[in-house]
């Protein structure tokens, strides 16, 4: 199993020190979301200052950037590493495209389909010289003239993953991806009875395979020292399901465990603006059933039990002033951990 982290978001000049720790501790990647800031920028710096980790975007938002502007940041961000760069993207819900964004929404699969195709026929005009000729409903690229064509890099095709939440995205994932970025809104009852299964029938139709394809999260992980520390870790991911599970779009992971009088109380909690209130009636039966629950020396077996066999990477921080030497041990411990992907693909 690989093992991924974060890196600062708001405080740039802390990036470098974040990100040669996390090689130095023997992670196989950093990621950055897209929350507050903008996740490319901080990557550009840990791209200069590490040699070996991964790259990744975790997610960012799809619709309100054109294809070849993330075609062009990416292809920076994967040349400036050397390779090392996986972009990972995601569609958003509609409230957000259309009132954070001032976006006109359309069905998200069909269109991040086309978006995923379109970053690919972009980048294999620069680098291997096709004519750019992709259209589609939503995206049409027809112009590249050599003054605007980035040189060909020489290196393998940039990964790219979609976050996915309902089965027919994580269908589409199987079908054109080299990964899916599943919600840490999901049990394992849910990614084994509705995801996987989605997956695999997309993969069917994907000519990379299992091998190639990386699965990534699909839970929360709770953590500590000792007794206290993991309480305080629990709680925290008490009000991240809480938050989640008000929004009706995930009630299906509820659902497939009889939680569904959960989720309404959660969402009509929501509408009243009590949000503070609302993790205190997610009790701890759900807790350990979305998470992977365990103090440092119990974590290994923990994530094995809850994401074994399934997930692929998951993502992984401590806090701060943990032991380096603890922090390189329980990453190669979870490392041991069998997973079915092996590498992405090389081949354009």
């Amino acid at each position: 199993m690989r093992v991924e982290t974060g890196i600062p978001m708001n405080d740039l000049r802390a990036v470098g020190d974040v990100a040669r720790a996390a090689e130095a501790a023997g992670y196989d990647g950093i990621v950055s979301p897209e929350i507050t800031n903008d996740p490319f920028i901080s990557l550009a710096f840990a791209a200069v200052v590490t040699e070996q980790i991964r790259l990744g975007t975790g997610i960012v938002v799809a619709f309100p950037r054109s294809p070849m502007v993330v075609a062009q940041v990416a292809m920076d961000l994967h040349r400036e590493s050397g390779g090392r760069f996986h972009l990972g993207l995601g569609s958003q819900v509609k409230g957000h495209n259309v009132r954070r964004f001032s976006l006109p929404w359309s069905a998200p699969v069909p269109r991040l389909r086309e978006y995923v195709e379109s970053l690919r026929a972009i980048w294999r005009c620069w680098e291997q010289g096709e004519p750019l000729r992709y259209e589609g409903e939503h995206y049409r690229f027809t112009l590249m003239t050599p003054e605007f064509s980035p040189r060909p890099s020489g290196l393998p095709p940039i990964p790219v993953s979609i976050a996915a939440v309902g089965p027919a995205m994580m269908k589409l994932a199987g079908r054109i991806c080299d990964g899916v970025r599943l919600h840490g809104f999901a049990t394992r009852k849910y990614l084994e009875e509705v995801a996987l299964p989605k997956i695999q029938a997309g993969l069917a139709e994907n000519p990379r395979g299992r091998a190639q394809f990386d699965i990534w999260g699909g839970g929360f992980i709770c953590t500590g020292s000792d007794a206290e520390a993991l309480q305080k870790s629990m709680e925290e991911t008490r009000y991240r399901i809480a938050f989640y599970g008000s929004t009706r779009s995930y009630h299906g992971v509820l659902a497939i465990h009889g939680w569904e009088e959960l989720g309404v109380k959660l969402h009509e909690m929501s509408k009243r603006g009590k949000w503070q209130e609302m993790a205190a009636q997610v009790p701890d039966e759900v807790v350990r059933t979305f998470a992977a629950v365990g103090t440092h020396d119990e974590l290994a077996g923990a994530i094995e039990n809850r994401f074994g066999g399934i997930s692929d990477t998951i993502a992984l921080g401590f806090s701060p002033g943990t032991d380096p030497g603890l922090v390189r041990e329980i990453v190669a411990d979870i490392q041991r951990i069998p997973s079915a992907f092996s590498d992405y693909a090389r081949d354009w």
